[in-house]
């Protein structure tokens, strides 16, 4: 089989190919999910703030389905750089496998604890009903996300971000198209208000979790998933949660920090919380970018390390580092001169803009360092470090940022609690630095060697 596009293409222009589809229906993907938000604020605050409150159950949901896609990648990707096509067939169809599991977990923990959940952060009744009936949905037709990143996932790890530029497309434009119709009882529909808003959330994912499986059918040649006489490979199984399950523990403690910022937040006012979940939504139109760039950056590490090209493996990474860094300046000059503007999406009261702006600003000062931390994760991850990136966010998120949190908010003032996140992304970009120099003398330093 001729050379895959990943270890001949010169580096800038496949970094970019590769990357570009990725970003777009990231961004599309954060439109969406901002979009969400604004039609569930026009119901009323308790609404947007029982959409915010169920982020961290759905964020564990998405943390597990991408960790583990981190872990196809790279095992998928490298095994394609080493020509071991077996074990590229072998990775594509334990990916499905253990997609399938993933969905029956939180499909049976979603029924059995959703209640409980929102119990646990307000004693707010309608904030309660409202977020159980939202969780519930999520988790119940979760098989759509599941499946949906995994298709994706075996997507990027041959190079084919293209297709998955289409998948998240179409099932974004599904759920904003239905977002309105559903919570507001449109064209016939039933009015489902907050209920309304999680069915079109499942139904964009189920529609583009049927494209990712068209696409890997009909034009993913260099993999064959089949479930015929299908056992799951124990060797597979294992390398994949080598590097994904790192991962999903990564994003998972998103879910511990958001979880318990809420609970610090919502002690000042539910307000407080609901400026916290919109800031998640705004941040993600920053974010999201770099993430996409990921998801380019890391089959093209993994690829040439299993090559043995480090020179194609340093250039990603610096071209990486640059565009992750002049995204989030960007960021920055966005979130400290249109804040109003920014809360005015979610139409924010003259309460939430007085906590919104200073706090947007505040947060917004952690962009600066934010880019190259990303980028520094990622490169572990391709390189089978994911206890190294892991040890990141535990430091950033549960060592800096909930305990400097709590001591702010102490001195009764909310806006000091904001501080806690400039804070943990200058100790974060200290210990990248260390990490990616031990990467260079590990890892990338002895492929010269032939």
């Amino acid at each position: 089989m001729a050379e895959n596009k990943m270890g001949v293409m010169p580096v800038n222009r496949l970094l970019v190919t590769m990357s570009i589809p990725m970003v777009i229906s990231m961004l599309v993907q954060a439109f969406y999910n901002i979009v969400d938000s604004m039609f569930v604020a026009q119901l009323s605050e308790n609404a947007l703030t029982a959409v915010s409150l169920a982020f961290p159950a759905q964020n564990l949901m998405i943390a597990v389905a991408t960790g583990t896609g981190v872990g196809i990648n790279a095992l998928l990707s490298k095994s394609l750089g080493e020509k071991n096509f077996d074990r590229v067939n072998k990775t594509a169809n334990n990916a499905v496998f253990l997609a399938f599991c993933s969905y029956v977990v939180f499909a049976v923990l979603g029924v059995l604890f959703s209640r409980v959940f929102f119990e646990l952060q307000t004693d707010v009744e309608e904030i309660v009903e409202q977020g159980t009936q939202y969780l519930v949905i999520c988790t119940v037709f979760s098989f759509g996300i599941m499946f949906e990143i995994t298709g994706e996932r075996l997507l990027q790890s041959t190079g084919k971000t293209f297709y998955t530029m289409i998948t998240q497309g179409v099932g974004a434009i599904i759920n904003i198209v239905f977002d309105p119709i559903l919570i507001f009882g449109l064209l016939g529909f039933p009015r489902m208000e907050v209920a309304g808003a999680a069915a079109a959330t499942v139904l964009g994912q189920i529609v583009a979790a049927v494209l990712a499986l068209i696409f890997n059918r009909t034009n993913n040649k260099e993999i064959h998933v089949t479930l015929r006489k299908f056992k799951p490979d124990k060797f597979v199984i294992k390398s994949i949660y080598l590097v994904g399950v790192p991962s999903i523990i990564l994003s998972a403690i998103g879910s511990v920090m958001t979880f318990g910022m809420n609970k610090i937040l919502i002690a000042f006012s539910t307000t407080a919380a609901a400026v916290f979940g919109v800031y998640f939504k705004l941040q993600s139109f920053i974010f999201m970018p770099v993430f996409g760039l990921n998801n380019g950056m890391v089959p093209i590490l993994a690829y040439n390390l299993g090559a043995r090209k480090p020179e194609r493996i340093i250039k990603t990474i610096k071209l990486s580092v640059q565009y992750a860094t002049a995204v989030m300046v960007i960021g920055v000059l966005v979130f400290h001169f249109l804040p109003a503007q920014l809360l005015a999406i979610f139409n924010a009261s003259e309460y939430m803009n007085q906590i919104g702006v200073p706090a947007l600003r505040i947060i917004s000062l952690s962009f600066l360092f934010a880019g190259f931390s990303i980028i520094t994760s990622s490169v572990l991850q391709a390189f089978s470090h994911g206890f190294l990136s892991l040890s990141i966010s535990l430091i950033r998120q549960l060592a800096v940022i909930l305990p400097v949190a709590y001591l702010f908010s102490l001195t009764g003032r909310l806006e000091l609690v904001w501080w806690s996140f400039p804070i943990a992304e200058v100790v974060s970009l200290a210990l990248c630095i260390v990490y990616m120099r031990f990467i260079a003398k590990k890892e990338i330093q002895p492929l010269y060697q032939r």
